[in-house]
């Protein structure tokens, strides 16, 4: 990647390409195509698309935000776009929204076995604040709750 990706709002165009990403990167654990189309269009959503210079979606990221709480929903990037800080980028943006529908606090669940998620998120100011057993399945893998408090970001 020579030209420094386009992060803008995703769209139900670009379902196809978030779906190929999400089967790639989620495997069993993937949510269904109709489910991301939902995500796409409800409201109080906001999802990016990270797209490549060939305009190829590269990588998607979303939030939920309902009153003064935000949920990150989903971050995915395609293998190919991994390492270059481009999660973190699309974490941002994504609490600069959250910031911006006055949003307090902000939660998410990452697996317990993905110990670079865990340090992004850790990085940015989450701290853990529980676990939900055998959440993620079928791999029965636990989740470790984390939350961001926004006047505490960094």
């Amino acid at each position: 990647m020579s030209a420094v990706p386009l992060l803008r709002a995703a769209t139900v165009d670009d379902l196809d390409a978030i779906w190929t990403i999400e089967a790639a990167v989620f495997g069993a654990e993937a949510w269904s195509r109709e489910m991301l189309r939902e995500e796409l269009t409800a409201d109080h959503r906001a999802y990016l698309a990270l797209e490549g210079e060939d305009g190829a979606v590269l990588g998607y990221a979303g939030l939920l935000s309902v009153g003064t709480e935000g949920d990150i929903q989903t971050i995915a990037l395609a293998p190919e776009a991994r390492g270059a800080g481009l999660g973190r980028t699309m974490m941002n943006v994504l609490l600069d929204e959250a910031a911006r529908r006055g949003v307090h606090e902000v939660f998410l669940e990452v697996r317990a076995d993905n110990p670079v998620a865990r340090g992004l998120y850790a990085s940015l100011g989450f701290d853990e604040i529980g676990v939900r057993p055998r959440y993620y399945q079928p791999d029965d893998v636990d989740a470790v709750v984390m939350r961001l408090m926004m006047e505490e970001r960094r």
